[in-house]
């Protein structure tokens, strides 16, 4: 009997140590998961200000030569104008397809990789189901 005692209680701490481990483990791979994702995003962010820039300034050199072409400077601004207008219309109707639905599967493929080794969390489950089976 005391030796069933003594097993159970080893049990129990052996247990909890792992209950312990698992836990420490998911907040590891939460916090790895999220700096990830976010310096992913910053990365991003910096590159789209440095193109948004790029852009800012083509597009006044193209504004002022189409406004010199036509000797009217703001009629070149006007041009430009209607074409992003056009831009912005298109992507508004398109946006579910263009934006949102690439950026969600981008952020779902950064948080599901594994780093170590390129195999998702999603196969990783599908192998252990494999094998119950």
């Amino acid at each position: 009997m005391e030796h069933t005692a003594e097993s159970l209680e080893m049990l129990y701490e052996k247990a909890k140590k792992y209950t312990q481990t698992s836990l420490d483990l998911l907040v590891l791979n939460t916090i790895d998961k999220s700096a990830d994702v976010l310096s992913s995003l910053t990365s991003r962010i910096f590159i789209a200000m440095a193109v948004a820039m790029f852009t800012l300034f083509i597009n006044v050199g193209i504004s002022l030569f189409i406004g010199k072409l036509l000797n009217e400077y703001y009629l070149g601004f006007l041009i430009v104008s209607a074409f992003y207008f056009i831009i912005a219309s298109v992507l508004y109707f398109f946006k579910d397809k263009l934006i949102e639905t690439p950026i969600t599967n981008m952020i779902i493929d950064k948080l599901l990789k594994s780093k170590r080794s390129g195999i998702t969390i999603l196969d990783q489950f599908k192998e252990k189901e494999d094998e119950t089976i």
